[in-house]
């Protein structure tokens, strides 16, 4: 899981475009959509999940889902880990 949060960090930060953030300074369990975490909003969102399809083949169409998956890193490298065929 560790190795799956080392990658995954880096990723977000490119496709968030998070140019002042450097992968050590994003927790675990900071959460995405706070503004006592890193701030996201809808369209970071979109992006986290063109994250997952085009590095983890992973689809997310139940936004129920997508909400539970997207909180923070943990919750992403969880469902990696129990989804994707790449891990």
């Amino acid at each position: 899981m560790e190795a799956i949060k080392e990658k995954l960090k880096p990723q977000i930060i490119e496709y968030l475009n998070l140019i002042d953030v450097e992968p050590h300074e994003i927790g675990d369990e900071e959460p995405f959509f706070s503004e006592h975490g890193l701030g996201l909003d809808s369209i970071d969102s979109f992006e986290l999940i063109v994250l997952l399809e085009r590095e983890y083949q992973l689809k997310i169409e139940d936004p129920k889902v997508g909400r539970e998956v997207l909180m923070n890193v943990n919750t992403m490298a969880s469902y990696i880990k129990n989804n994707s065929p790449e891990v």
